[in-house]
């Protein structure tokens, strides 16, 4: 079945002699056993070849596998591809591929108004609508009238695309992403070669499943090239977006972590161990550290989230870089370890793949809610940096920067990534190894207290005590988490002694804040009407409605923030120069509080706590209310969008 309503506010229904769009934003969507994450991750591979800058966003089900067709099993994965720069996953779908109900129920509704769904009509069953709460098919009943629909039976196009091989209906089912992936290749113009050649290495040890795939893929892109379809169904090319000359490769934001946590290792000069203990999102660290092996890692799986730590800190204090890495209940779980790490002031990186909280709360979601427990989540005053990356290719420097900062100033660093940083993806530059700086470390080999014992706590002018490996011969020292006297680290609760450490281990955090590049603008100017302040994961939506409101002529700025404590050196003197501050973050309003708190100025808070990140348009309507009565913004005082992405219409139980 094939029904298409044309629109013209469709970005697909175009000829191919038309100029298309800039860049365009495809959701697949499905059962969690549909593949949909392996069908969006291969087309992303072929949108990278194509040259195109693309950001994805894998959204998945926190369930570990939902009953098959219900609302609680959908996957999907969302790539917004184009010929320009692209800094976010896109607000809303230009076109949904839906291959049962539940997935379009769940999803549709972010659909843009005149975009494209295509589904697959054989599962539209009455069992499966059923399942997915509809009365009556949404493919019959006109609910979907706001936009083109094309449906044709997928499940049994497959079926006919492998029959040749003599697989049984689940295995020949299961082939039906690749047929899926096939018709999106022919719609956006990529090569099918790399696919071919990906799913004859994968199923090297199999090679009937492999022909069935590609069979699958061939069939699929064959019927868009020859299928006689009214409506919005168009082969549509976007051009290689303009780029440097180099090596590019696509990377996710748990593989920058890694390889740039090796990197800081080797910078250092330094083997790293790495302690975890396995969670939804931080676990993909661990993998692939696992695989780093010839780089000096040595990769430890623990029992549990407190002898992960602990053994990474026993190994800085062996003399190498202890990492570990979690989400926010295992980060909670790692506290007091992390107390003892800045006690002892041994260097120490921890990774904090931030998650919907608290408690369990969202598994598979993203939040920015981890950053109160970051700053302040320890007992007593137990300051340490924080520092948060931006997109999954800044996790690669910010890791970087985590190592270096943990060992010149002997402190455990916190990094924060969060779940759509660290599943999502985007093209990446490999950089040249020489354009860094090496900061090799030094160990204290020989007393530093001539005529007598060594001063494990004797500080330099950075406040910063010597790193001893344990058993270096004539520096035998204890350090430990009871308070110590000041220089020879032996056990003292005297009031003074207190005082003066507490103090010390203050000064040291806050003097990190010299150590760190000056707080820049990322887009507009220095001072004006509003500074639009964000960090983590909020960049790419932030650069992006700040850009739109700048082209009406808006004085606003976006400024965003690596460094989260201690907050960069000018960092109160570049806010003090704007009359307004919006800070939007996926938490209740933290960083706004924290920035209130060090330069008391009246940051406004833009909150959202969906699990989902911002759309573009949600920032731009915050900032609009900033101006209301601007020429050429007139209503700009208007509640901010609070349409999710994707935003579900289900009965819940």
């Amino acid at each position: 079945m094939a029904t298409a309503a044309a629109k013209s506010e469709s970005v697909i229904d175009q000829g191919a002699s038309q100029v298309g769009p800039e860049a365009v934003v495809v959701r697949f969507a499905g059962d969690s056993g549909d593949g949909m994450q392996l069908t969006g991750g291969q087309f992303t591979l072929s949108t990278a070849l194509a040259g195109n800058d693309l950001a994805t966003f894998p959204d998945f089900p926190a369930e570990i596998r939902a009953p098959q067709g219900t609302l609680f099993g959908v996957s999907a994965f969302q790539i917004n591809f184009g010929s320009s720069e692209i800094t976010t996953a896109g607000d809303a779908p230009d076109v949904l591929v839906a291959m049962n109900p539940a997935a379009l129920k769940t999803n549709v509704q972010g659909l843009k108004p005149g975009g494209l769904v295509i589904a697959d009509s054989g599962e539209f069953t009455r069992r499966n609508l059923d399942k997915a709460k509809y009365e009556a098919s949404p493919l019959e009943d006109g609910s979907l009238a706001r936009w083109d629909v094309l449906a044709f039976d997928i499940s049994a196009l497959t079926m006919e695309a492998v029959k040749p091989f003599g697989l049984g209906m689940k295995e020949a089912l299961r082939c039906k992403n690749m047929w899926t992936l096939g018709l999106a290749l022919w719609m956006f113009d990529r090569d099918r070669q790399p696919l071919v050649d990906w799913l004859s290495a994968k199923f090297a040890k199999n090679p009937v499943l492999a022909q069935a795939n590609i069979a699958a893929l061939n069939a699929g892109h064959a019927y868009g090239e020859t299928a006689e379809l009214a409506g919005p169904l168009r082969k549509l090319h976007l051009d290689p977006v303009p780029s440097e000359p180099g090596l590019y490769r696509t990377i996710t934001g748990a593989e920058a972590v890694s390889l740039g946590l090796v990197a800081g290792a080797q910078l250092a000069g330094l083997p790293m161990f790495f302690g975890g203990y396995p969670i939804t999102p931080a676990s993909a660290i661990l993998h692939n550290l696992v695989r780093m092996k010839e780089f000096g890692v040595t990769t430890f799986q623990a029992e549990d989230e407190i002898a992960a730590i602990c053994a990474a800190i026993g190994a800085s204090y062996a003399g190498q870089l202890g990492v570990t890495s979690s989400s926010g209940p295992g980060i909670a779980l790692k506290g007091e370890a992390m107390g003892l790490a800045i006690m002892t002031e041994l260097p120490l990186v921890i990774v904090n793949s931030q998650r919907g909280g608290p408690s369990t709360g969202l598994p598979t979601k993203t939040e920015q809610s981890d950053l109160y427990q970051a700053v302040y989540g320890r007992n007593g005053d137990a300051p340490l940096p924080v520092i948060a990356a931006r997109s999954p290719a800044d996790a690669f420097e910010c890791a970087i920067e985590a190592c270096r900062i943990a060992t010149r100033f002997m402190t455990p660093v916190i990094l924060l990534t969060d779940g759509y940083i660290g599943n999502a993806s985007e093209p990446w530059k490999v950089p040249d190894p020489a354009t860094f700086t090496p900061f090799p470390v030094s160990f204290l080999e020989e007393s530093n207290n001539p005529g007598g014992k060594v001063l494990p706590y004797k500080r330099d002018a950075d406040g910063v005590r010597p790193w001893i490996k344990a058993g270096t011969p004539g520096l035998m020292h204890r350090i430990g988490g009871i308070e110590k006297a000041i220089d020879t680290g032996n056990i003292d609760y005297a009031p003074d002694v207190h005082q003066v450490q507490t103090d010390a281990r203050q000064a040291k955090i806050e003097g990190v804040a010299h150590a760190v590049p000056p707080q820049d603008v990322a887009l507009g100017e220095v001072g004006g009407r509003l500074a639009v302040v964000g960090w983590g994961s909020t960049y790419g939506p932030i650069h992006q409605a700040v850009r739109r409101a700048r082209r009406k002529g808006l004085d606003v700025s976006h400024v965003h923030v690596r460094h989260l404590w201690p907050l960069p050196a000018n960092m109160g003197d570049l806010l003090a120069g704007f009359a307004h501050v919006l800070v939007p973050e996926m938490n209740t309003g933290q960083f706004k509080t924290v920035l209130r708190d060090r330069f008391l100025i009246d940051a406004v808070p833009l909150s959202k706590t969906s699990g989902q990140p911002f759309a573009i348009a949600e920032i731009e309507a915050a900032i609009a209310r900033f101006f209301d009565g601007v020429p050429g913004n007139e209503g700009g005082e208007v509640a901010v969008n609070d349409t999710q992405l994707p935003a579900p219409e289900i009965e819940r139980p």
